[in-house]
């Protein structure tokens, strides 16, 4: 008897029909959002936890400084903000800076500030896109171990008070996303940013989903956050329909503990042995529109997959690669992903998106990859050392048959929406 799963693809997805018997479906949860947001942020602002009320923490005569997330992240800042701007209402509004965490991201345009912030926060407060790439925005704060210089946004440094508002979910190599990652790398220098993403970061096995502590990456990015003095921090989980489901406020890394183990419990599932099989998305449009963001897809997958075991996507791909960053050009430089990881391991190779290749790369060297996209040619897959398939129905049955009458199917049907790792781990 088969079981039909619907697998988020572009706008309308796909229908395959797998083995009931062998297959394990793994979908997210849906929580509710809170019944009054506004209320809920109120609350928490006004209870923080670790430290004072927002209100008793800054003065009129003090400049402040607020760090948002950028347009690729789903938080529903045009609820937040009026919240804690209201708590801010003794500070005058031109002393409020609000600043847009872009990390190596593009700056975002006046429509998507608008659509982000609100029209009413855009043209009352100053807005500025942070740019990792202007040295002359830059300011040194010292360094961390090993060797890590802190390159950070200069308004950011200088302001007398520093806010943080983020949004968790897991992250496929830092842990969680949200808290300390707002200013690290949200409001890094390309050369921080670099340090944080390099070959040695990427490879540890603990940069991984679900993961902070002993994660090189993370620990990294608490070290910073905690040098650069953040004197408070909004972090808020959500769902699908982008409500608002969790929210707390207070002292940064306090904050971000207690989101983090909440959002594990919702989104991350445990398995005790892992699957010979696994079939995922890029949890349909707008998330799988080029094939850079289908990797957080393949790493999702990658949890639970068994050594020598195969990974199926299925991801639209509308705009291809993509051809901004270096992503796409890093790709072609060598023949096999166990030669791009030869060549990023080197210690000069310290170049924009090489992160996302040895993600890849090393996804690779465990499993086999398949990707079924509409958006990219055979050719293209094939020059991204990934194997073009067109039915991933038909494909998973030549699978079955390759691992024998025991083989196990998991399906994400959502993707990374909801991440599986094994007990072990």
């Amino acid at each position: 008897m088969n079981k039909t799963v619907n697998l988020a693809y572009g706008h309308t997805g796909i229908r395959v029909d797998f083995p009931e018997a062998c297959t394990t479906v793994l979908e997210p949860s849906f929580i509710d959002g809170l019944p009054d947001q506004k209320e809920a942020i109120r609350r928490a602002v006004r209870h923080p936890i670790g430290t004072d009320r927002l209100k008793n923490l800054t003065s009129s005569d003090q400049t402040v400084a607020i760090s948002v997330c950028d347009i690729t992240r789903p938080i529903p800042n045009r609820i937040i903000l009026p919240v804690i701007l209201q708590e801010l209402a003794h500070v005058p509004a031109h002393q409020i800076v609000i600043l847009v965490a872009t990390g190596t991201h593009r700056g975002n345009t006046q429509d998507e500030l608008n659509g982000m912030l609100g029209e009413d926060v855009v043209t009352g407060y100053r807005i500025e896109n942070h740019d990792a790439f202007d040295s002359t925005t830059l300011t040194n704060i010292g360094e961390i171990k090993p060797d890590i210089p802190i390159w950070l946004n200069r308004t950011w440094v200088e302001s007398d008070v520093r806010i943080t508002v983020g949004f968790v979910e897991p992250h496929f190599f830092a842990g969680f996303s949200g808290g300390p990652k707002m200013v690290a790398p949200g409001l890094a220098g390309f050369t921080t940013i670099m340090r944080l993403h390099d070959y040695k970061m990427i490879s540890s096995p603990r940069a991984r989903w679900g993961i902070t502590d002993g994660n090189p990456i993370h620990d990294s990015i608490r070290q910073i956050a905690t040098q650069s003095k953040v004197d408070f921090s909004v972090d808020v989980s959500i769902n699908k329909n982008r409500e608002i489901t969790s929210v707390r406020a207070g002292e940064i890394l306090s904050v971000h503990r207690t989101m983090c183990k909440s959002v594990k419990e919702s989104a991350m599932q445990s398995f005790d042995r892992p699957f010979d099989i696994v079939v995922t998305t890029n949890s349909g449009y707008p998330l799988d529109q080029n094939l850079y963001q289908t990797v957080k897809g393949l790493s999702a997958a990658a949890q639970v997959v068994k050594e020598g075991g195969s990974i199926m996507c299925a991801s639209a791909c509308a705009d291809g690669i993509p051809d901004h960053g270096e992503y796409k050009s890093i790709l072609k430089e060598r023949k096999s992903p166990r030669a791009l990881l030869k060549m990023i391991s080197a210690p000069e190779h310290n170049r924009h998106d090489q992160w996302e290749v040895q993600i890849q790369a090393q996804i690779q060297q465990h499993a086999q990859v398949f990707l079924k996209s509409d958006g990219l040619t055979d050719e293209e897959i094939r020059a991204a050392h990934i194997t073009p398939i067109h039915d991933i129905g038909a494909e998973t049955e030549k699978c079955l048959q390759k691992y024998g009458p025991n083989a196990r199917i998991c399906v994400l049907p959502e993707g990374p929406q909801t991440i599986p790792y094994l007990n072990k781990a």
